[in-house]
């Protein structure tokens, strides 16, 4: 009876610790099985990168006219599905000098996913972004920035790197006084910086980004794509 129980107990803890190694992979900004990951490039440069994930929508046309006020170069990484409705705005991006980057086709999670999914997900996306225009690297980044072992091996295999972010201001904070008082405070060269700005209908977000872009500004730091930070 002893026995039976020590076995259960440690097969329940093996299990457990399983389910806490899966969840703390699929979650991680900085570690995966295979290929690359980018969370921030180590530079004596003040540069950072400013990324907006998800989109396009209509709010485009709100957020790059701000970039253009600072003379900033953002990354969107974009949805494939919503690129096909909102076309026009995706290659506004593209025009304005910004780089669009892969969110995947459907945004749902890259987990658990056959390899002709995922396959079917990243080139879908790819071709939609090559015809708004966008002729450099395409970079990727999973939604929710979710991903276990199929993902980055696909990315692997394609010479393709993940991309996630060091700083999130949105996941902590609602209001955007805290959310630019928090990039303040943790700012450092070569950060990346994940905003989600394609679905707030209020001035939140603008605020939040116009008040990241004035104060990064005034201590000196310039906005690059991530292509150009990689290459830094």
């Amino acid at each position: 009876m002893k026995r039976k129980v020590i076995i259960t107990v440690t097969s329940f803890l093996l299990v457990f610790l399983l389910l806490l190694a899966t969840y703390k992979l699929m979650n991680s900004r900085t570690y995966q099985l295979f290929g690359n990951i980018t969370k921030q490039v180590e530079t004596t440069q003040k540069v950072v990168a400013l990324t907006f994930d998800d989109g396009p929508t209509e709010n485009v046309n709100m957020i790059l006219p701000l970039l253009e006020k600072y003379h900033a170069k953002a990354t969107f990484f974009l949805i494939g599905e919503e690129i096909e409705t909102h076309p026009d705005e995706a290659k506004k991006i593209v025009e304005q000098g910004h780089q669009i980057g892969n969110h995947t086709y459907s945004h749902n999670r890259m987990v658990f996913k056959t390899p002709s999914y995922y396959k079917k997900e990243i080139e879908k996306t790819d071709l939609l972004i090559r015809n708004a225009g966008f002729k450099g690297e395409i970079d990727v980044r999973p939604p929710n920035g979710k991903k276990l072992i199929g993902f980055p091996y696909y990315l692997k295999k394609h010479h393709r790197d993940t991309i996630t972010w060091n700083l999130e201001p949105d996941s902590y904070y609602s209001l955007a006084t805290d959310k630019i008082n928090y990039v303040q405070e943790n700012i450092e060269p070569g950060s990346i910086i994940l905003i989600h700005p394609m679905y707030d209908k209020t001035d939140n977000t603008l605020q939040t980004i116009e008040g990241i872009l004035q104060e990064l500004s005034n201590e000196g730091y310039t906005f690059v794509t991530v292509n150009e930070l990689q290459d830094m």
